[in-house]
């Protein structure tokens, strides 16, 4: 398997912000956005539609990671910046390994931004939450586009 350079801080954290900006905008589109949209069209959305829609925009940031890594194994913000997350070995991460990394880095986000700093010492540049599952960001190693 042809070896990928670890993505550093600067771009990790630079996709990171933009995933994060992505993410916030999505949840107020779900959890704003579309309640307004039926207003206009239909009138006040029932109680229980309301409250799915809250469901669903609480759920969003969690599917939005989830899902990317599961897919690609990047994020727009990591496809931006040219990093994928993945496990060790360079395999894709599987859903339930995807989900339950983008849960706990949700759920404890100050630890997520704070243990970023581990990749400063790492040998494989991860962060506390890569050593946690496992996974390493890698340089996703496009055609075109040096890896080194």
């Amino acid at each position: 398997m042809e070896h990928r350079a670890y993505a550093g801080l600067v771009s990790r954290l630079a996709g990171l912000g933009l995933d994060v900006l992505i993410a916030a905008i999505t949840v107020v589109v779900v959890g704003r956005g579309l309640p307004e949209v039926w207003r206009l069209v239909a009138g006040t959305p029932p109680q229980w539609m309301l409250t799915g829609f809250d469901w669903a925009a609480n759920i969003t940031p969690a599917v939005y990671f989830a899902g990317c890594w599961i897919l690609t194994g990047e994020t727009i913000g990591g496809s931006v910046f040219g990093t994928a997350v993945r496990l060790g070995d360079g395999r894709r991460i599987g859903p339930i390994r995807a989900v339950l990394r983008a849960a706990v880095g949700l759920l404890l986000a100050p630890i997520w931004f704070v243990g970023l700093a581990t990749v400063l010492f790492d040998e494989r540049r991860r962060s506390l939450l890569d050593m946690v599952f496992g996974t390493v960001v890698q340089y996703a190693g496009r055609p075109g586009r040096s890896t080194a």
